[in-house]
């Protein structure tokens, strides 16, 4: 077990080895941030995106990336515990454990890799996603194929040692900055409609693709439309095997939704306490009503670091995300959505005419560090959470999830159960 808890408190934890370790980190902390360092979300925009792009660098060069990741690719090789110690230090110290880019390249895209990839594969792609040289986005919704992802039409064909792409994605977060994209193409139209599919990495720099930016709500441009016209990748660049792309996008989202269950929660729990002490600062605090919806928010918080220990466990135990990364996903994007309306009930009319710096991420919570007062950043954080719900699956994909591969509930009647052609027309 990675924790024990205390019958009075219900506390977890962490074995005394763990406290050298700790020790550690904090040093290392010490020795490589400014004497009066408050936390990145204390900086502004430009000093920001500096000190992320140094601080990345630094992070790679002692080996704090890709936590998980085996020696021979360059990573620490650092257990569950190590990375939870890791996320409750770097965010009491206000600094990010990565770098923007690093949810599809070391998170998502990299551990699959890790975990269908050829030995060719992890040894070219892996070393770069650690060092910043590939930078990635991720091909998979389209404009018939979001919540049903397995109705995807994106082509792929092979000719000679090449594949060829041809069709669109949609929703394509940072692709007007990535280098790499991991793309899910239909490869056997006379197939069932969950198989025929096959997990491609394509480079973007070449004439095939073509990039669209969609401005959201709330002004910025992060995702993208990718149009492939006779796009091309070389033939080794499946990962897994041909036609049998499914299981692969599985493990990926398992990854996307699951990974960080036991860290999470350490954000969360510092962008709550940004908001009791607006609600303090404003005056909120005394209306009960506002007191009892911070608490529900509290309550819901501790209920996902302890979800994150169980997760903890199970990874210690050896095992890779299941479906029940999908309870993780459906508990943080739905609570994620009632703080953040909270955060503009408690700021009132300031809310319409927000000042102040805007979020150092469009994604979860903003950075360590952030003034309790920055009504930008809280009013940015609420326009991005409406996509929480949505992204990495809906929560009714994931409660069907949790329905029928975690409770082994009756499935639901399928209408799409021949083959894709089939199911097109």
């Amino acid at each position: 077990m990675p924790c024990a808890t205390t019958l009075a408190g219900m506390q977890p934890t962490y074995p005394a080895e763990a406290a050298e370790f700790r020790s550690n980190i904090k040093a290392f902390l010490k020795e490589n941030l400014p004497a009066d360092w408050k936390g990145s979300g204390a900086l502004g925009q430009e000093e920001a995106e500096v000190f992320g792009t140094t601080w990345r660098k630094t992070l790679s060069e002692n080996k704090l990336l890709g936590l998980s990741w085996p020696t021979e690719y360059g990573g620490p090789g650092l257990s569950e515990l190590e990375q939870v110690i890791i996320a409750e230090e770097f965010q009491k110290a206000g600094v990010p454990t990565g770098g923007p880019n690093d949810v599809f390249g070391i998170q998502m895209v990299g551990n699959t890799i890790i975990h269908w990839g050829t030995e060719e594969q992890k040894r070219h792609f892996l070393p770069r996603i650690l060092s910043g040289d590939d930078t990635w986005c991720q091909g998979y919704s389209e404009p018939n194929a979001g919540s049903d992802l397995a109705n995807l039409g994106c082509k792929a064909e092979l000719d000679g040692d090449e594949w060829v792409l041809n069709g669109q994605k949609i929703w394509t977060s940072a692709g007007h900055l990535a280098d790499w994209i991991f793309v899910l193409g239909r490869t056997n139209p006379e197939a069932a409609k969950h198989k025929g599919i096959t997990f491609f990495l394509v480079p973007m720099d070449q004439p095939g693709v073509e990039v669209r930016p969609i401005r959201m709500i709330s002004g910025e441009s992060e995702f993208n439309e990718v149009f492939f016209t006779d796009a091309r990748c070389p033939k080794d660049n499946v990962v897994g095997e041909v036609n049998a792309g499914w299981g692969v996008a599985m493990t990926l989202l398992g990854f996307e939704r699951g990974e960080a269950a036991a860290t999470l929660p350490v954000t969360f729990r510092a962008e709550l306490d940004r908001l009791t002490e607006l609600a303090k600062s404003t005056g909120a605090s005394d209306d009960p009503t506002i007191r009892q919806r911070i608490a529900w928010c509290h309550s819901k918080v501790e209920i996902m670091r302890f979800l994150g220990m169980r997760s903890l466990t199970k990874f210690l135990a050896g095992h890779g995300p299941g479906p029940d990364a999908a309870i993780t996903k459906l508990n943080w994007s739905e609570y994620h959505q009632v703080i953040t309306e909270l955060s503009v009930d408690i700021l009132g009319a300031r809310a319409m005419t927000p000042s102040g710096e805007p979020p150092k991420s469009a994604f979860q919570a903003d950075a360590a560090g952030t003034p309790a007062d920055n009504v930008r950043s809280w009013t940015d954080t609420f326009l991005n959470a409406r996509a929480g719900t949505i992204y990495a699956g809906t929560s009714q994909v994931q409660r069907n999830i949790i329905g029928e591969q975690v409770l082994a509930l009756p499935k639901e009647p399928r209408a799409d159960a021949g083959s894709w052609k089939d199911v097109k027309s």
